[in-house]
Formats: structure tokens, C-alpha cells, sequence
């Protein structure tokens, strides 16, 4: 499963983005996707996932300004990023836990696409 991802760039505090992962390959079916985020110095943390069905999880410092959703038929994740804060500013990395034809489940991770909220 090869994942790419787009939409990231330098926005001002308060700013918006829109990310975008589109994920290809031999796919047999999605499961899981969505963004995990890594900062200088920091650990990666997740963002925001969401399943096939749709529910949603997101990590506490973006409820309420992110909003993370998906296109199944085109295997692909969109994340709005409103209300962005200096503190957001990070490597974004779409993630898919997916099964390919004649396999089992895995963890399929895309580059990262740099996100910097500065003014």
C-alpha cells in the first residue's frame, strides 16, 4: 500500500489547511486511516483515525478545530485543520491499517508532509 499525502505548508495562527492521503495499490480493504503528527524534538502522537464505518478518534489538543473524514471508494483521508496554533507545527504522517490481496492486516505508513503555523 503506497500512501500519499498532500496540502501541508506555512499558515499563520488561526490559519486553515486541508491535508489529503490518497492510498493505492493492491488493496483489498482499509480499515483504519488517518494522521499522526511529530514535532521537533517530540514523540510522534496521533491526530486523528477513522474507520471504514466512519467513527472518529481524536487526540485532545485538536477536538473541536480538526476535523478528520474519508472517501472509501477512493481510499482516501482528508484532515481540515482549522484555528491553527503555533503548537501544531509538525511532520504530518498519513497512516492505513489495511489488508493487501494474499495478506493479512498491516500498518502502512506515507511521508510526511510538513505543517508550520507561524506568523
Amino acid at each position: 500500500v503506497q500512501l500519499q499525502a498532500s496540502g501541508g505548508g506555512l499558515v499563520q495562527p488561526g490559519g486553515s489547511l486541508r491535508l489529503s492521503c490518497a492510498a493505492s495499490g493492491n488493496i483489498f480493504s482499509i480499515y483504519v486511516m488517518g494522521w499522526y503528527r511529530q514535532a521537533p524534538g517530540k514523540q510522534r502522537e496521533l491526530v486523528a483515525r477513522i474507520t471504514s464505518g466512519g467513527s472518529t478518534t481524536y487526540a485532545d489538543s485538536v477536538k473541536g478545530r480538526f476535523t478528520i473524514s474519508r472517501d472509501n471508494g477512493k481510499n482516501t483521508v482528508y484532515m481540515e485543520m482549522n484555528s491553527l496554533k503555533p503548537e501544531d507545527t509538525a511532520v504530518y504522517h498519513c497512516y492505513a491499517y489495511a489488508r493487501v490481496m494474499g495478506a493479512g492486516m498491516d500498518d502502512y505508513w506515507g511521508q510526511g508532509t510538513k505543517v508550520t503555523v507561524s506568523s
